[in-house]
């Protein structure tokens, strides 16, 4: 039994950790594998025979669906350059959302709450990120383990349908308990603000701009890992429970929306902006569910990351301004 470390290359928060240690635990002859966010690295322990440090990694990184692994760890060279592809997506992305605002599709600029089309838009941004590359992953698994059966969609149904009914619900508990604290204007106004802290946090990773990424909003990965365990279960409830237990996964995206509900105050509001938050994580899930998206593995992914990075900051400055403007702190300086 020995135990090797390498670096990797692309993680952006929590939930890279556990997609790489459950990617990376698939090889037969691993028995151990602990993944660093901070430090960019991971552990892996087997029984690896006679083979090198160099052979086990040209094993591993097959299985890497997002991340790519190295010996001796790099400098970390920012690329900047992606930023001139970035930026115009970006300015065409937020003017798109501006468009719909003033529609009356969605509520982003001009009120302080988070309506169902915005929790909509940030489910589709958090589907095609990292943040939600675990919940690929399962769909994928779902795949594999039923793919020589005759009825291979029925499972998939299951998991998407007992997925959004699953949010609605469990969102309209998080609703419900929120209207037992009576929460008044500071309450929403610290609600909004830890929305806001998540989203903006979110949104700088993306950019991956900075050394380090110590700063997480999300559930320990132990609550993830025993999710993901659910896929090896042979059982037909298994598509059910995965679905549902999704609302748990180690997601920034989905925590910000789960903060948020608690302000919602009923179980319908809040049900509802979990709802129409997995409704907007639904395309691309589905898509997957009958083959492998390489939308973020491509090699434009870097561009694609800092696109979502600035859109997500976006969101992040005018939900802090708009808390700040509905408690009376900031006089309103942006309408439209």
């Amino acid at each position: 039994m020995k135990s090797y470390t390498y670096f990797v290359t692309g993680m952006h928060c929590n939930a890279c950790v556990l997609l790489t240690e459950t990617e990376l635990g698939e090889h037969p002859l691993v028995t151990n594998v602990k993944s660093q966010l901070a430090s960019q690295s991971v552990e892996v322990t087997g029984e690896f025979g006679e083979k090198s440090k160099e052979e086990i990694m040209s094993e591993l990184i097959p299985l890497l669906s997002q991340h790519s692994l190295s010996i001796e760890q790099t400098q970390k060279k920012i690329a900047w350059h992606e930023f001139q592809y970035a930026i115009p997506f970006a300015l065409l992305a937020v003017g798109l959302f501006i468009l719909l605002q003033k529609l009356g599709i969605v509520n982003l600029i001009t009120s302080s709450e988070v309506g169902y089309g915005s929790a909509f838009i940030i489910g589709v941004i958090a589907s095609l990120s990292s943040c939600m590359a675990v919940v690929g992953g399962l769909v994928l698994s779902l795949s594999a383990n039923y793919a020589k059966q005759k009825s291979s969609i029925r499972p998939h149904m299951i998991f998407h349908v007992s997925r959004l009914i699953g949010f609605f619900v469990l969102g309209g508990v998080i609703g419900t308990i929120g209207t037992t604290f009576q929460l008044g204007t500071m309450g929403t106004l610290v609600i909004g603000l830890l929305v806001a802290s998540v989203l903006l946090v979110l949104g700088i990773n993306l950019l991956d701009i900075v050394p380090t990424k110590k700063i997480q909003f999300s559930l320990p990965n132990f609550v993830g890992k025993g999710i993901t365990a659910l896929k090896n279960w042979e059982s037909g409830v298994m598509p059910l429970l995965l679905g549902v237990a999704t609302f748990f996964m180690p997601c920034g995206f989905t925590q910000s929306m789960q903060i948020y509900t608690l302000s919602a105050g009923s179980f319908w509001n809040g049900g509802m902006i979990m709802l129409f938050f997995a409704l907007g994580t639904l395309p691309v899930l589905a898509l997957l569910s009958f083959g492998s998206s390489k939308i973020t593995s491509s090699q434009r992914s870097g561009v694609f990351y800092k696109t979502a990075g600035i859109v997500v900051l976006f969101f992040g400055v005018f939900n802090l301004i708009n808390s700040l403007v509905a408690a009376g702190l900031i006089k309103p300086f942006f309408t439209l």
